[in-house]
C-alpha cells in the first residue's frame, strides 16, 4: 500500500511539474527573437490582432494574392481579411471564452485533431490592430503560407463550412495540419512570420509574445 501511495505521489508531482516546465520553456523561447535584420523596401502592410488569447493575421484585401482570394466567400466591400487557424472542436464548441471547459481545452492541447481556418472580413481598419511592415518577397511568402494552410478538395478548391460562422462577417474553412500543445493557433501565426522572414519568436504558444516584438 505504501509503495502504491509513492507511485501515485510521483505521478501527481509529474503532472504538476509538466505544465510549469512547459510554461517556463515557452516564455524562454518566446523571448528569443529571430529574423531581426531590418528588411529593405518594406512598403507593404499587414496586421496582428488578438482577442486576448488567440492571434490572427490581417491582410488588406489589396495585398492578398489571387490564389489566396480564390474560392473565399467575399463581398466587394470587404477590405481587410483576418486569418486564424485552430482546433476544429475548440472553434465549434468554444465560441466565447466563457464557454471554455476543461474537457475541450485538454482535447485541444493534448490530442492531435482536425483544424479549421477562421476567416473574418472587415470593411474598415481597427485601431487595436498591430501594424507589421514587410517587403514584396515577405508578403508573397506570407500569402503562400496562409494559402497552404487551407485544405483543398479533389477539385483543388477551398472547403467552406456552411453556416458555421459566429456572425455574418466570418466563416470557417477546412484546414491542413493538426493542433496540439506544441503547435497552437499562436504557434501557427508565429510560424507564418518565421517562414516569411519576418521578426518572430523562436517558438511561442502565446499571443502577446509576437505582438510585443512589433510594439517596442
Amino acid at each position: 500500500m505504501k509503495r502504491i501511495f509513492k507511485i501515485i505521489l510521483k505521478i501527481l508531482v509529474v503532472l504538476i511539474c509538466l505544465p510549469i516546465l512547459y510554461g517556463l520553456i515557452s516564455l524562454l523561447l518566446s523571448y528569443i527573437s529571430i529574423n531581426t535584420t531590418p528588411s529593405t523596401n518594406s512598403t507593404n502592410l499587414v496586421y496582428l490582432h488578438t482577442n486576448g488569447v488567440h492571434l490572427d493575421i490581417i491582410i488588406p484585401k489589396k495585398n492578398a494574392s489571387e490564389k489566396l482570394l480564390q474560392d473565399l466567400a467575399l463581398d466587394e466591400t470587404d477590405a481587410f481579411l483576418s486569418f486564424g487557424w485552430g482546433d476544429k472542436n475548440f472553434y465549434l464548441n468554444t465560441p466565447e471564452w466563457s464557454d471554455l471547459t476543461f474537457n475541450n481545452a485538454t482535447k485541444a492541447l493534448f490530442l492531435k485533431s482536425a483544424t479549421w481556418i477562421h476567416l473574418t472580413k472587415y470593411q474598415h481598419k481597427r485601431s487595436d490592430w498591430t501594424p507589421v511592415y514587410l517587403n514584396n518577397a515577405q508578403l508573397k511568402k506570407l500569402n503562400t503560407y496562409i494559402l497552404n494552410s487551407f485544405y483543398l478538395d479533389k477539385n483543388q478548391q477551398k472547403v467552406l463550412l456552411q453556416g458555421k460562422g459566429y456572425t455574418d462577417i466570418d466563416d470557417f474553412y477546412e484546414a491542413t495540419g493538426s493542433y496540439h500543445c506544441f503547435f497552437t493557433c499562436n504557434t501557427w501565426v508565429n510560424q507564418a512570420f518565421i517562414e516569411s522572414d519576418l521578426k518572430a519568436c523562436l517558438w511561442t504558444p502565446f499571443d502577446f509574445a509576437l505582438i510585443d516584438k512589433y510594439t517596442d
